[in-house]
């Protein structure tokens, strides 16, 4: 067929397993299908969406053969060609959390070549009601989502993902706006922003300790994220007083501020210069902790250039790209005797892990969080430590 003949056209596929991004994997004539709203194990009518040379995309548009953990979708807004935010909605939310297992585990495997069980933990929610920051795209005044891989907006007026207490913004026009934001502070504060400034502030409340945070930029969604992965970083490092730490990618101070707290001495590394203004005002009665603004890359080049040679502890919380190579090198020839990882991309995270392999170090424990209710989204936290006895002793690997 030629490429205008497969889009559109309908065809009967078995449903094979969840891979990372939201869909499922299936083959029609030897070709791979990426397929969404399927579970695996399903009998579906699917709808092409897109042909590449090495895949195709589809809807299921007709499950003939349900899976026993498919269920009816409570949001009106999600299925084929609808609202493109979540992933999920047609699975229970026990089988949404294993999936998101199996993906983490299989990412491990197939990229990282590293063989690890992974067990879901969650918040205690159904999935629904946690997102704190929303924002909706805007077409000729009308606010709504956008279609999955499209940009047909999708008007809505409810977003039951959406935490309960954020602003109102889809019964409303926006004329003139591209976007809108609707932000609910764990204090309670809202905010609506329009475009794509950052905005006011708003405070966060962590552990008891506040955080001035753009409300427009970068802040865990689920009220839960942001002490769930404190503890998590916290209770894998056991940092003690006296020791020396790196936060990389250090945001407005979230686990600076609590490494601080421990007594240890922390150089925080952060490109984007609203959040580094944010974390000055956060940290200002925390005297142990160094803020620098620029690429982490840099920063941590031009610090061994001045004598940095050592640190006991590294936070690694890089975007969704990932690290790569030369930061994780870096970390290495520091010899920490233990790196928290805290990653939102499972491929970037095995790409990460697998550099840090050759370089001595060892995953001591992973947990893998679902602070994404819905959605295909997953956080982990890795904690790694030295395997090597000379990456042990201190010795280094520069």
């Amino acid at each position: 067929m030629t490429d205008e003949d497969i889009v559109g056209t309908v065809v009967e596929l078995e449903v094979g397993p969840v891979a990372h991004g939201g869909h499922c994997v299936a083959r029609h004539e030897g070709q791979v299908v990426f397929v969404r709203h399927a579970l695996p194990g399903e009998l579906v009518h699917a709808r092409i969406t897109e042909q590449t040379a090495k895949y195709l995309r589809a809807d299921a548009v007709q499950v003939l053969t349900p899976s026993p953990q498919r269920i009816e979708a409570p949001c009106p807004y999600a299925g084929p060609g609808l609202c493109g935010g979540c992933d999920f909605q047609h699975a229970n939310i026990v089988e949404q959390r294993r999936l998101k297992a199996t993906v983490v585990s299989d990412t491990l495997r197939r990229i990282g070549g590293i063989e690890r069980t992974v067990v879901m933990e969650s918040p205690g929610d159904d999935g629904l009601g946690w997102r704190t920051r929303m924002r909706y795209a805007v077409v000729d005044g009308r606010p709504g989502m956008y279609a999955h891989r499209s940009h047909d907006l999708i008007p809505i007026e409810q977003c039951l993902i959406a935490h309960p207490d954020t602003p109102d913004v889809l019964r409303q026009r926006w004329p003139g706006e591209s976007s809108v934001q609707a932000v609910v502070s764990s204090e309670g504060k809202t905010a609506v922003l329009t475009g794509e400034e950052p905005g006011g502030r708003v405070v966060e409340v962590v552990r008891n300790r506040r955080f001035r945070v753009e409300a427009g930029g970068f802040w865990q969604v689920h009220p839960a994220a942001p002490e769930t992965l404190v503890d998590a970083v916290l209770s894998g490092l056991e940092p003690a007083a006296g020791e020396t730490a790196l936060d990389l990618y250090s945001g407005v101070g979230l686990f600076a501020a609590f490494l601080a707290e421990a007594g240890c001495a922390v150089l925080a590394i952060e490109g984007d210069k609203d959040a580094v203004r944010n974390a000055r005002r956060n940290l200002h009665d925390l005297p142990g902790v160094t803020l620098e603004t620029g690429d982490v890359d840099r920063v941590l080049n031009a610090a061994a250039g001045q004598g940095l040679e050592h640190v006991d502890l590294v936070v690694l919380d890089p975007p969704r790209t990932g690290a790569g190579k030369d930061v994780v090198r870096r970390i290495a020839a520091l010899a920490p005797r233990r790196v928290a990882y805290v990653a939102c991309d499972p491929a970037a995270l095995a790409r990460d892990l697998k550099t840090f392999g050759k370089l001595g170090y060892g995953i001591a424990s992973l947990r893998a969080f679902d602070l994404f209710g819905m959605t295909h989204h997953i956080e982990c936290v890795a904690i790694l430590e030295p395997v090597d006895s000379e990456v042990a002793a201190g010795g280094g690997l520069g």
